[in-house]
Formats: structure tokens, sequence, C-alpha cells
């Protein structure tokens, strides 16, 4: 197989990255959930945070922060046993927790990075959270942000696409994990107003030709052309369908300079209160 025909959806290894927080209890029971619907090896990853001049003064708190994430990992191990899940534990200190999480899926050759959305911004604010930006910006692989409350997708698939290869990308990676997890899919393109007929004709072929590509694999697969802001028209798409997955586009390893998704996928992930799920053009 070549590199172009590699699946863009590999879930045979799934790292999930959490902070025991409350912030991460539904990255966690998504991560349990797509793996075993995947058959998939999960490694936790638990990042105690290192200050290394705090820690020089104050050794006894890093101390329980140790015990405490071992436990929260020891829950976990036993949660995913108990449903048949390959599991790994791993814990780990380092100053930069993105650092090490980006590290763990390059280590293990991951697939998918699973983790928590801590801020919820409003649409017209960038607030996906410094750590979930630069995981999302250095990660190997694709990530499926998880906001608090959400839950695994079980109703559908929402994918946008303008058109282009990095949105043909995107949809067609939302088409591999719908047949994983044998859900209807959604393929919209927005146009934004005032946008050329030419552009709208792309999108408009766009999404007829991967609906196409979605009812080859026997989905059950919609196609809508919208018009008015991307970030906003999405999010209403997909309550409007009832999807509960919404699946974006990235450019790919953006570097520590720039470590923005593009302005419309990270405000789709600051919005939403499903998962999300960066592909990434790596």
């Amino acid at each position: 197989m070549s590199e172009s025909d590699a699946p863009l959806c590999r879930f045979e290894t799934i790292v999930l990255a959490t902070d025991g927080s409350e912030f991460s209890e539904s990255a966690e029971n998504v991560a349990l959930d797509l793996a075993q619907r995947c058959g998939a090896r999960l490694i936790v990853a638990r990042i105690i945070r290192t200050d290394t001049q705090h820690d020089a003064l104050s050794p006894p708190r890093s101390h329980e922060a140790s015990v405490a994430g071992q436990a929260d990992l020891d829950a976990l191990e036993k949660r995913a046993r108990e449903v048949g899940i390959d599991a790994s534990m791993i814990l780990r200190h380092g100053v930069d927790r993105h650092q090490e999480i980006v590290a763990i899926a390059e280590e293990f050759k991951a697939g998918l990075i699973v983790i928590g959305r801590r801020d919820r911004g409003d649409l017209s604010r960038l607030m996906v959270g410094d750590s979930t930006r630069k995981v999302v910006g250095l990660a190997p692989c694709n990530v499926m942000i998880v906001p608090r409350g959400a839950q695994a997708p079980h109703r559908g698939l929402l994918v946008g696409t303008d058109g282009s290869d990095l949105g043909d990308q995107a949809a067609r990676a939302a088409i591999e994990l719908a047949s994983y997890c044998k859900l209807p899919i959604t393929i919209v393109s927005v146009a934004v107003p005032g946008q050329n007929e030419e552009r709208r004709q792309e999108g408009v072929q766009a999404i007829q030709r991967l609906q196409g590509e979605a009812r080859e694999k026997g989905l059950e697969a919609d196609a809508t052309f919208e018009e008015g802001r991307p970030e906003i028209t999405l999010l209403e798409v997909a309550a409007r369908d009832h999807r509960d997955l919404v699946v974006v586009g990235s450019h790919g390893r953006t570097g520590l300079k720039r470590l923005l998704m593009g302005s419309v996928s990270e405000r789709v992930i600051g919005g939403a209160d499903c998962p999300v799920l960066v592909v990434k053009n790596v």
C-alpha cells in the first residue's frame, strides 16, 4: 500500500491524554468506547506537570500528585480490562504536557489522540486552550477533542469540505470512521456570502463526489450546500441533522510559531458540544 493510499483513520492504537479532572472525564469515556468498537490498543497517558524550581522546594507535593495520578490510571485500566480492551498506562513528569503527549503518540505510532477540551469559547474568539491547541498543532496523527459532557458518537458524523485537497482528505477520513462505527454521515460545503460562482460550484461538486464515495461503501450519506459563516453553519447543520461528531481538517504540523489549525477549525472546536475530530495533513 502506498503512502497516498494509507488509511486516514488508523485506529489500531489510540492515545488518551487525561489529567484526571472533570474536563477529561468525557474524553476518557469516548476513548474507551472507540477502542472497544474498533478493537484498538489504548495507551492512557497521565502527565504530571513539573515545575522544576517548585518541585525542588516541595517534593512531597510532586509525590502526592504521582500517587493520585497512578490511582486514576489503575481505575482506568480496570475499566478497560473489564470490556476487553488492550490497555497500557503511562505516568510521566514533564514541564510541557503537550510535548509529552506528542512524544507518546510518536513512540507508539498512534493513529489517534483523544483529549478533553478545558475551555469553552464563544465563536467570535479562539478559546480552545493553549495545551490542546499545541497538541493538535504538533501531533503526528489525527486528534479528537472532547468537550465536557460529550458522549461517544452514536447518531452520525458531519464533515465540512470546500473542494480542496485538504477538505477531501478530511471527508474521506470521516467516511472511513463512519464505516468503522456503522453510522450515517452528512457532507457539507459552506459558501461565504459573496463567494464567486466557480468556488461555489467546486463545493457542490465536492459534496456530490464524496457522497457517491460514501454510498459506495454502503453508508447512509447526505450532501448539503449551505451559505453563511462556516464555523457557525457547520455546527447548526450538525444540530439540525442530529450528528454527534464533527470532522474538520488541519494543515498538519504547523511548528511552534504557528499552532493554529485554521480559524474555522479552531472555532468549530471551541463552539462544539460534541467531539470534534481534526484530520491532520501529515
